[in-house]
């Protein structure tokens, strides 16, 4: 049950809470995520931790916007350079690539490369940065006016999984501040977390059931407004039954698509067709099906940077939730970035055909095999750029190629640091179960 909320606010509380997972390690005073109380600890203790790397470090103070500048057009700053294009057009190997680069080291003279960029992909859990976007426009809905008060439900109204969460193979990481204990495991129906902390289960362990949780809050906030602050489990799970399927799956789909419409993104640029868990299916359909650009990503992230994503703190806390603080993979993980902030959303999709091959390997599909990585990479020395890689490459692990694509990308963007280094070659990529 969520709590009740009043409207008068202390306003001490409200300054502590500043403007506030994948989120930065300082951060768990002012959005109750609790791993990030163990991190912080482990920093302040001087415990070794070497699960991240150094990149993964910077303070809540330390994430910026980079392009608030430019209040440009998003059509008039994805203007392709021709000799950047030509640089990056040599590093992608053909059909069943599609790539978009912006270098926005100097935000007066932005770089932007493109290949195949309005090819559509199955956008898998990238598409949960859609849900994120659709939490926050409705948040803003619920609070127009106060930030600090919408930063402030994000924090404390805590709500149940129930059956929405259920059937991800993926773990949550779970940790008891007073044992000082932390557990790996699947969501299950009588979870309750935060919303922020059913975001950052969403978008750093790319939990498919906190995304479907997180997708219900949306329309939830959407149906019942500021009313939506003092709504009970009860009350929502009547809602959904009274509601007819067709009002509920046509809610469903304004919720999440309408935020980039105002954004620019086209149906055809990036649609997200429904939720990430089959359980809900019973209440909510699907329509339209998901498809994703590299061109319609970078629209995205590019706006992201400018604030102009609903509004500027909003745009500046998304990035925060995108702040990877866990072990990095996929393109992520090339040894280019240890040194690089990253924000960073990957996604897969495959499906096997046992028949024509009984080996057919998880992430190397032999009927379609998607892969996809946007990341904004923040060097110390001030190089910074924004990738979307979209790829459908069958019977191959894709990831190992996305990998050594960062690599070869930043040496491009950063190649006054990278000229000293060995050459990246291109290796087998070693997954896990925990890959998303």
């Amino acid at each position: 049950m969520k709590k009740i909320f009043y409207l008068i606010i202390i306003a001490g509380a409200l300054l502590s809470f500043g403007f506030s997972s994948y989120y930065p390690i300082d951060g768990y005073k002012t959005t109750g995520i609790k791993r990030l109380y163990q991190l912080q600890k482990f920093k302040e203790d001087s415990v070794p931790y070497k699960r991240i790397p150094f990149g993964a470090y910077k303070k809540l103070e330390d994430i910026k916007l980079n392009l608030r500048s430019r209040t440009d057009s998003i059509d008039a700053l994805l203007v392709e350079d021709k000799d950047f294009a030509k640089d990056m057009s040599k590093l992608f190997p053909g059909a069943g690539y599609s790539g978009s680069i912006m270098d926005m080291s100097n935000p007066d003279k932005l770089r932007y490369a493109a290949f195949r960029e309005n090819v559509g992909y199955q956008p898998g859990s990238v598409g949960k940065l859609a849900v994120l976007l659709a939490v926050f426009d409705q948040m803003a809905k619920v609070c127009p006016d106060s930030w600090e008060q919408r930063a402030m439900y994000l924090r404390d109204i805590k709500v149940t999984s129930r059956y929405w969460g259920l059937g991800d193979h993926h773990t949550i990481p779970i940790y008891d501040i007073e044992k000082d204990k932390l557990v790996k495991r699947q969501v299950i129906a009588t979870d309750e977390f935060s919303l922020y902390e059913w975001l950052d289960h969403m978008v750093s362990v790319s939990n498919n059931g906190a995304a479907s949780i997180m997708y219900r809050e949306a329309m939830l906030m959407a149906a019942f407004g500021p009313e939506y602050v003092n709504l009970t489990a009860e009350t929502s799970e009547q809602y959904f039954k009274d509601t007819p399927r067709d009002s509920l799956t046509n809610l469903a789909h304004s919720v999440v698509n309408e935020p980039l419409r105002r954004l620019g993104i086209t149906e055809d640029d990036w649609r997200l067709g429904g939720m990430f868990t089959r359980s809900p299916d019973k209440y909510v359909g699907r329509k339209g099906g998901s498809t994703g650009t590299p061109k319609g990503l970078m629209k995205f992230l590019v706006q992201l940077e400018q604030g102009k994503v609903i509004d500027e703190k909003s745009s500046l806390e998304m990035k925060r939730l995108m702040y990877s603080t866990d072990r990095r993979i996929r393109y992520a993980k090339s040894t280019r970035l240890d040194s690089a902030a990253v924000y960073y959303k990957s996604g897969s999709y495959y499906k096997c055909d046992r028949v024509k091959n009984p080996n057919c390997k998880d992430y190397a599909g032999n009927v379609f095999n998607y892969m996809n990585s946007v990341i904004i990479v923040e060097h110390p020395n001030g190089v910074k750029y924004i990738t979307c890689l979209m790829t459908n490459v069958l019977n191959k692990n894709s990831a190992g190629n996305h990998m050594y694509l960062a690599s070869m990308i930043d040496d491009i963007i950063n190649k006054d640091n990278n000229a000293m280094k060995e050459a990246i070659k291109e290796v087998e990529y070693k997954s896990d179960k925990e890959d998303n």
